[in-house]
């Protein structure tokens, strides 16, 4: 995460109790996020239990349960023996349901830290995807406390990179939203990234914080739409603003970037 983004998520992990959901595709890293997150907030004081499928890493100190279908062991069934538990710290791997969604909110209103993940394209959709569950605007007003939706940017060869001249520097400039790199940088192929061009990947966030004005929002029942103007407002970077930290050192490509956020309309300036 870039540092200002490190300084609210840390903000956030510091909550004793509410709801901390990271959205994004299959595969974009939800689950290595939560896992940093409890990583950082381990310690002998608290007890953290995880209800997951599968266990993707072990984490010492941490309760990791291990979803099973067949023996009639659900998220949400799980979710309710943790329960019984104590735990000050629960991570759902998923919220793919109404009983599991209803579950975290008690859960969260009890006095708990919860962590889990759904599939959205950007964080204000995750406040829209809950009521679409059937979970009450008011609950999810009170209890969600910040949404981080993410991707994975693929990272130029260090090995093959080179500089390099665009076709239509106006259309790129206008894609960025008024900002224009001094240099553009992009991986011709070589034998250590065999031929891509690019080797290994690096996360871009977009993270809201559930404020007093968007709570409100929410209970109003106002639009997806409405919910992210109001984010932006707020000072939520969009994804396709967080990338431009790669941009600008060199990382990655614009043509990666743009096709990653390429539903996102650009909200900044670039600066």
């Amino acid at each position: 995460m870039g540092t200002e983004d490190f300084k609210i998520f840390s903000r956030l992990l510091d909550l004793p109790y509410g709801i901390i959901l990271v959205t994004g595709p299959t595969g974009s890293g939800k689950t290595t996020t939560l896992y940093a997150a409890l990583s950082q907030i381990n310690d002998v004081e608290r007890k953290i239990i995880t209800i997951e499928d599968p266990v993707e890493y072990h984490l010492r100190g941490i309760n990791q349960i291990q979803v099973s279908t067949k023996a009639g062991l659900t998220f949400a069934s799980g979710l309710r023996s943790i329960l019984r538990h104590d735990p000050d710290v629960i991570l759902v791997g998923e919220i793919r349901d109404k009983e599991t969604a209803e579950i975290a909110v008690q859960a969260s209103l009890t006095g708990h830290l919860v962590f889990s993940t759904l599939h959205t394209n950007d964080a204000p959709g995750a406040l829209t995807r809950l009521v679409d569950m059937g979970i009450e605007p008011y609950l999810v007003a009170s209890t969600l406390e910040g949404v981080v939706a993410q991707r994975l940017v693929r990272i130029i060869c260090p090995d093959c990179a080179e500089e390099y001249t665009p076709d239509n520097p106006e259309r790129i400039r206008m894609e960025l939203g008024g900002y224009m790199p001094e240099r553009l940088l992009r991986g011709k192929g070589c034998p250590r990234c065999q031929g891509m061009g690019y080797l290994g990947r690096k996360g871009i966030f977009e993270q809201m914080v559930v404020t007093r004005e968007l709570r409100h929002a929410i209970t109003e029942g106002v639009s997806h739409a409405t919910i992210r103007d109001l984010a932006l407002k707020n000072g939520m970077k969009t994804l396709r603003e967080d990338g431009l930290r790669y941009i600008k050192d060199g990382r990655t490509t614009i043509t990666e970037l743009l096709r990653l956020t390429k539903d996102e309309r650009f909200n900044g300036n670039g600066n």
